[in-house]
């Protein structure tokens, strides 16, 4: 889908925070086979979890508390949780490998890597973007040097980049927020968070953003990887209902309706505490697996933005020359 994208005129891209750095290497060279035209490698900054000691009374107690879950479908939780991929703050490989394969954007999702990491990428001519929530977390990323902020609205899907999850959230919508950063900084502004057409588009232009990042808009395009029950969500009746969960990874993120989402509110009047990010995704996935070998979907994290009830299948490069065409229209 990224080379499909890119090859169509736009910037296709890929994520590589589920990954390590040799599945890194192998995405960035499947979509080089693909298209000679730029895209853009996706990284997770999150703060590393803490150490398994430290975090494991809080672990049993998410294992626990969704054990009738996992019994529904006969089986059992597991007993400790592992944390199922690493954090780009620490990763050196992962370093180490974009250093070598040179793709010619990256981003950064959660946070900011170290200096030094920020230093090298731009060394070999790359562009970076970061995502960004509010103002303040703007002001560091242009601070740090990063080309481009991708200003992500509340109504975004997927997870939230907010740095610090255990702070205050303004929970500014895309238009509040990319009309603040276009007069508060001086580097381009990526408008993302519900923005699923290309009036949606033109209508960012207008606030001020050089550009616009759409995520859920492709999530159901010919060549997409979700799932067939993540599609269902997005184009059905789940995806008018999307909401902010944290249990599925740890960290909120905008999932279409599920049974993650329709537990929230027990979750929020037992007082239940999640366990940190990414272990609850070990979690998560496990309970996924067993539920869908039962024929029960809804167990998937079926990320999506506020925009979904208006997404359309085709394919990737036919949606991205309606994007261009409804732009120029309105």
């Amino acid at each position: 889908m990224a080379a499909a994208v890119s090859n169509a005129g736009a910037l296709g891209s890929i994520g590589l925070g589920s990954v390590d750095a040799e599945g890194g290497r192998k995405a960035i060279r499947a979509v080089r086979a693909a298209t000679a035209k730029p895209f853009n490698v996706n990284v997770f900054v999150h703060a590393p979890p803490p150490a398994p000691a430290a975090s494991a009374a809080r672990d049993a107690a998410w294992c626990a508390y969704l054990r009738p879950q996992f019994e529904k479908y006969g089986a059992a939780p597991p007993s400790t949780l592992k944390t199922v991929f690493g954090t780009f703050q620490t990763d050196a490989d992962m370093l180490a490998m974009l250093l070598e394969e040179k793709p010619p954007v990256v981003s950064f999702h959660f946070g900011l890597p170290a200096p030094e990491a920020i230093a090298a990428l731009k060394a070999y001519g790359a562009i970076l973007f970061a995502s960004a929530t509010s103002l303040e977390e703007a002001k560091v990323c242009e601070a740090a040097g990063v080309d481009a902020i991708v200003a992500q609205g509340i109504e975004a899907g997927g997870h939230r980049g907010i740095f610090d999850p255990a702070a205050p959230d303004d929970q500014l919508p895309t238009a509040s927020l990319v009309r603040l950063l276009s007069k508060s900084l001086s580097i381009p502004i990526i408008a993302a968070g519900g923005i699923m057409d290309g009036a949606g588009i033109a209508a960012a232009l207008r606030l001020g953003a050089s550009a616009a990042q759409l995520g859920t808009a492709f999530a159901v395009t010919t060549e997409t990887a979700a799932s067939a029950g993540h599609k269902a969500a997005i184009l059905g009746e789940a995806g008018r209902h999307t909401r902010l969960v944290a249990a599925v990874s740890g960290r909120p993120a905008r999932s279409a309706a599920s049974n993650w989402t329709r537990m929230m509110d027990q979750m929020a009047k037992d007082g239940v505490e999640i366990a940190v990010y990414p272990n609850a995704y070990d979690l998560g996935k496990q309970l996924h697996a067993v539920a869908s070998a039962k024929g029960d979907q809804g167990w998937g994290g079926f990320w999506a933005g506020q925009g979904a009830p208006l997404a359309r299948e085709m394919g990737a490069a036919e949606l991205v020359e309606t994007l261009v065409k409804e732009m120029k229209e309105a």
